[in-house]
């Protein structure tokens, strides 16, 4: 089986390549990949709340897809296990759009024979990542005055699950 390569080969901004579209003429990525995030909201979307933590970044980088979703599972199961669902709603804000590409090399004994080298190196899509200024919002948690100390403790959960600087601001 394939083994996904560490975060930090992806961090550094790159252009985005993210044109998809309906129509084969206009539709310059060769396919759309699905993200791994199975929700951006999670929670009680209906509720209005009074208090609202904001996960912002600090550097400018990528951050892939599965990263932002183990980091909106984390932060989700803490709520749940501390606060009730009812208590809560987090929005990730940061979306992935930006395609990921690698230019797989063949090793071993006789790879040779079979590899291209640097010709034709563009490389085919693997994954997703959101490209993220410093600056942005990456989360948002709302709750209500009662319930902001957990809210901080669900933000430092997501920021020890990205991997990158981040900020916790109670608005």
């Amino acid at each position: 089986m394939a083994k996904l390569r560490p975060g930090r080969a992806y961090r550094s901004m790159k252009q985005p390549y993210t044109r998809k579209s309906k129509f084969k003429e206009k539709n310059y990525t060769k396919f759309a990949l699905h993200t791994k995030i199975t929700q951006f909201h999670s929670g009680n979307a209906h509720n209005t709340f009074n208090k609202r933590v904001e996960v912002i970044s600090k550097s400018t980088l990528q951050v892939r897809d599965n990263a932002l979703e183990a980091a909106r599972i984390v932060a989700n199961k803490y709520l749940t296990d501390s606060i009730g669902e009812e208590n809560f709603h987090i929005q990730l804000v940061s979306i992935p759009h930006h395609i990921l590409r690698e230019h797989k090399l063949a090793t071993g004994a006789g790879a040779d024979r079979f590899s291209a080298g640097m010709q034709k190196s563009f490389g085919k899509p693997i994954g997703l990542a959101s490209q993220i200024s410093a600056g942005d919002k990456v989360f948002e948690i709302f709750v209500n005055e009662d319930h902001v100390n957990e809210a901080k403790e669900a933000a430092d959960k997501i920021k020890k699950k990205l991997g990158f600087k981040t900020l916790a601001l109670v608005i």
